[in-house]
């Protein structure tokens, strides 16, 4: 069947030729007169956009990381307890940074483009949440909102994950993460799921299977326990990645967790150079999601918990 979750049936496999969205401007079609009719003298005919070649899906050929990635790497993996990864892993990691440099000036999947910058915000900062899984004994997970991979992809291959999840519902983004999991071998451990989270939520196969949610720079936690503690078998762990100050968030979500079937278990500092203001927010599920929940985007902002 692939590895990629959708709602209905269709093509599974990965796209990686650009969507006509992803071409040029939504007004830009071609106008197509009906069968043996002539176009009128007023009428302009919109040519399509220039076709582009197909995104890559295999790391062969693609450029190499400059040494300032790599640099960036060694400085701050000592900082993560667990951070001496193994080859594969640190191949897999790597790997994936190049696939997303090289779909990045076609589709944009990140705003930070310096390598070494990604070495930090994402790749980094993705592992900061190695420790605790680990010692959670958490080898499954959901990755909400995985956006270009992180922290999804970073972790299934550093932890090693038997089971993660990638929940994109942005189309172009999803391509990408099915193309990615191919490229770096994840078949069968890493599934994409093109869909929002409240979809996952009411799926019998999704809701309450889980060890672990994790989800970086998606929603406040408020929204986010509304989100991720419905998929979230008993005991487990829900990582919410966070800058300080946090006291007033976790002030305003403390209600919500305990509504919805949670409580907040720690605050973990993150040590990595140049991430000290990073936090990640651990919630643990305790009790049962009452069922109504989540609720739709729209209820959920006219009647916030």
């Amino acid at each position: 069947m692939g590895n990629r979750v959708r709602e209905g049936s269709g093509e599974t496999r990965p796209r990686t030729e650009l969507a006509w969205e992803d071409q040029g401007k939504p007004g830009a079609r071609r106008a197509v007169a009906g069968s043996g009719a002539a176009q009128s003298a007023g009428d302009h005919e919109t040519a399509p956009p220039p076709v582009r070649d197909p995104l890559p899906t295999h790391v062969s050929g693609l450029s190499p990381l400059p040494d300032e990635y790599g640099d960036v790497l060694l400085a701050g993996l000592p900082a993560i307890a667990g951070g001496d990864l193994p080859a594969d892993a640190r191949a897999a990691i790597d790997d994936h940074v190049r696939l997303l440099l090289a779909w990045n000036d076609s589709i944009n999947l990140s705003g930070i483009r310096a390598p070494r910058m990604i070495a930090s915000e994402h790749v980094l900062d993705s592992l900061t949440a190695l420790p605790l899984l680990r010692r959670a004994g958490i080898d499954e997970f959901v990755d909400l909102g995985s956006g270009g991979g992180y922290p999804g992809l970073p972790l299934a291959a550093a932890l090693p994950a038997r089971r993660a999840l990638l929940v994109e519902s942005v189309g172009k983004k999803a391509r990408f993460l099915e193309a990615a999991v191919a490229a770096l071998g994840l078949e069968g451990r890493v599934a994409v799921a093109a869909v929002r989270a409240e979809t996952l939520d009411s799926d019998s196969r999704h809701r309450e299977k889980w060890q672990a949610v994790v989800a970086r720079a998606v929603a406040d936690l408020t929204e986010l326990a509304e989100l991720g503690l419905p998929l979230l078998c008993m005991g487990g762990l829900l990582v919410a990645w966070k800058r300080r100050p946090l006291d007033e968030e976790l002030l305003r979500a403390e209600r919500a967790v305990r509504q919805l079937g949670g409580r907040l278990v720690a605050c973990e500092a993150v040590t990595v150079p140049g991430l000290e203001d990073h936090v990640l927010a651990v919630v643990e599920k305790v009790a049962a999601t009452p069922p109504e929940f989540p609720r739709d985007p729209a209820a959920r902002r006219r009647r916030p918990l």
